[in-house]
């Protein structure tokens, strides 16, 4: 059990700004990031709106912490909080992205909770992935959008954000591949260390690492080997 109730007893809490948020993240980020609380991080979340998780992000981190948060409505700047920085720009502008993440990156946490849209999520991730620490988490919110068409998505549309992340997961055990041209070692397989895929909630971690190494043990005498990538027409684990 999480040792804190933060977001789950944060709507009570709230002030004048209108918090929007699907009731089951809250639980889920008490779970989730129940060792962060009282961290100072590098945070980055991506959608304003009414600003109601300002101060819900805020109050979660150490205050030095280093908040910065994205919109594309230049109204959203007057929402900035003191000790936060506010950006405008499109999330889907590669050029607005590498912006932000030279002036206030790299990032421990960064929370996609902006238009929803496929070509908004995919190149958000793509061009802040590189820009999250090792340790770090991906957050994209509201992903049930990829079954909307409206929002680019549908049912096993391949241009969405869903069967995008499915794909990571392929790349993640790129390791193993007996299809060097079909299916070739990705660098994903070197920095995703896991994707949880929960109820319209995406999340990645940035783990750095080597090639898997496999153990045998005995009598306190540990073996290490790579031989499980090496080997090709496997018809055994051993």
């Amino acid at each position: 059990m999480p040792k804190t109730r933060y977001f789950r007893d944060h709507p009570a809490r709230s002030g004048d700004r209108m918090l929007f948020k699907m009731e089951h993240y809250l639980e889920l980020y008490d779970q989730l990031l129940d060792d962060w609380q009282g961290r100072s991080v590098d945070f980055l979340e991506i959608g304003i709106y009414k600003g109601g998780s300002m101060p819900m992000w805020q109050g979660f981190f150490a205050p030095d912490s280093r908040l910065t948060f994205l919109d594309i409505d230049p109204a959203c700047r007057a929402l900035a909080l003191p000790g936060t920085s506010v950006e405008i720009g499109d999330q889907a502008d590669p050029d607005f992205l590498q912006t932000v993440a030279a002036t206030h990156g790299p990032f421990d946490l960064i929370v996609d909770d902006g238009g929803h849209k496929m070509h908004q999520q995919i190149t958000s991730f793509r061009h802040l992935w590189p820009q999250l620490r090792d340790r770090g988490l991906y957050i994209v919110e509201d992903t049930h959008t990829s079954y909307w068409p409206g929002f680019g998505g549908g049912h096993r549309a391949p241009q969405s954000f869903i069967e995008f992340a499915k794909d990571l997961i392929d790349q993640m055990h790129s390791w193993y591949t007996e299809d060097d041209a079909g299916f070739p070692l990705s660098p994903v397989a070197r920095e995703v260390g896991g994707i949880r895929f929960y109820d319209s909630l995406v999340i990645i971690e940035k783990r750095l690492k080597d090639a898997p190494v496999a153990i045998t043990a005995t009598n306190g005498q540990v073996t290490r080997s790579r031989r499980m990538l090496e080997v090709r027409g496997r018809r055994s684990i051993f």
